[in-house]
């Protein structure tokens, strides 16, 4: 098939790259190069580094509302357009442009957590599945038909970071296959009364509210992990907790009620265990490493604000 492709981060990067191996992809659109880092150095997405590996055509609009851009688009004259992450609204000149239409791979088992962090919040809310969903893209945001589904558990050691590089992989494999049948596939309708909504996460999120479950925390806490990650702040530093574990027993919210060899702090309702910690500008360690060198004291109080 003529493919164009249309992603930006890491989790797209699979099914582009297997979409190439199989099919003729004939342009791949992504955002545009941002600048980042020390000296504002202009870096492009993982796609665009990709596409360019390979030799394919890259484009970078800003927006599809303008009717040149749709025009260019419809002159490419593809099979089939292929979504992952890309983070552009398409109109429906360019959805309905393709002669097989334009495929996304939504990373939640639709309806279930439709929009911008399906990854996290089906951990955040303690789901015991998640999946990829293949989809024909619509106006409505993930309101699309579904043509394939596939599911993997949520375990209790499943974080954001695991959970986004198996659904890339699953995501890019199924994509392959509903392609390989497209024409043949019948999409079925998604149910409206089951839909749930899968918010953008907010900086304001990332603070560990002591206050709450322990159990509640500890799966924040893994689904933030390793972006954008939750923190307490400590004597003015701040501390990003990567992983911990629930423990049956009381005290304060947030009173830290163990800092030998182990740091444990009170919740609303049981207690949290530390075991990996980022002390603000050093790299990530396990809570015994980082005692060896730094005290916490305990019986003092974390706030949620300081």
């Amino acid at each position: 098939m003529k493919v164009v492709f249309m992603g930006t981060p890491d989790f797209a990067v699979p099914v582009l790259e297997k979409l190439i191996n199989v099919h003729d992809v004939i342009c791949v659109y992504t955002r545009a190069p941002k600048e980042a880092g020390r000296g504002n150095k202009i870096t492009k997405t993982p796609v665009h580094l990709v596409a360019e590996k390979n030799g394919i055509e890259v484009r970078v609009p800003k927006t599809f509302r303008n009717e040149e851009e749709q025009e260019k688009f419809k002159a490419l004259q593809a099979d089939v357009a292929v979504v992952a992450a890309y983070g552009l609204i398409l109109p429906k000149t360019v959805i309905e442009s393709p002669k097989l239409g334009c495929l996304n791979v939504h990373a939640s088992l639709l309806p279930r957590w439709r929009g911008a962090a399906p990854i996290q919040r089906s951990i955040e809310f303690g789901d015991k599945e998640s999946g990829v969903t293949i989809m024909q893209i619509a106006e409505e945001l993930d309101a699309g038909a579904m043509y394939a589904k596939a599911a993997v558990p949520i375990t209790a050691e499943t974080t954001g970071g695991v959970l986004h590089d198996r659904l890339a992989i699953l995501g890019a494999d199924l994509m392959l296959e509903v392609l390989s049948d497209l024409p043949n596939i019948t999409p079925e309708a998604q149910d409206e009364k089951t839909v749930t909504y899968a918010a953008k996460l907010e900086k304001s999120e990332c603070r560990l509210d002591f206050a709450r479950s322990a159990q509640v925390l500890e799966r924040k806490i893994r689904a933030f992990n390793p972006f954008p990650a939750m923190f307490f702040e400590y004597q003015g530093e701040r501390f990003k907790v990567l992983s911990a574990d629930i423990v049956d027993t009381r005290g304060r919210a947030g009173e830290i009620l163990e800092a030998d060899g182990k740091l444990l702090i009170a919740c609303g309702e049981k207690a949290l265990s530390v075991r990996q910690i980022q002390r603000q500008g050093k790299k990530a360690m396990p809570i015994e490493e980082l005692l060896r060198g730094f005290a916490f004291v305990k019986g003092m109080i974390l706030h949620d604000r300081q």
